[in-house]
């Protein structure tokens, strides 16, 4: 189950994610169990990660985002190149208060 976010909630975590560093890379193997729990762990901890995804073809980087958010259950709140931000609340500490609308 992916998290489902109204626009203004994705406008607030954009900005949220505007100063973040990318936490994780996505190599050449893809996507594997392996990351797909670093991902997990991350978004458990962070709540709203960046994900550099590597990879020359432009669809190919598409479908591992696609991928990756949906294995993890996180939402897509932006893509840029090469990039990718991804959010999902924590089950345990919520740090990131959305806005209602």
């Amino acid at each position: 189950m992916t998290t489902a976010l109204t626009s203004a909630q994705t406008r607030f975590l954009r900005g949220q994610a505007h100063d973040l560093k990318a936490m994780l890379q996505v190599g050449g193997k893809g996507i594997s169990d392996a990351l797909v729990a670093e991902v997990e762990l991350a978004l458990e901890h962070h709540e709203l990660i960046k994900v550099k995804v590597g990879g020359e073809d432009r669809e190919a980087r598409d479908a591992m985002i696609g991928t990756l958010a949906e294995r993890t259950g996180a939402a897509l709140v932006q893509r840029i190149g090469h990039t990718a931000v991804l959010y999902r609340p924590s089950k345990d500490r919520r740090q990131i208060v959305l806005p209602r609308a």
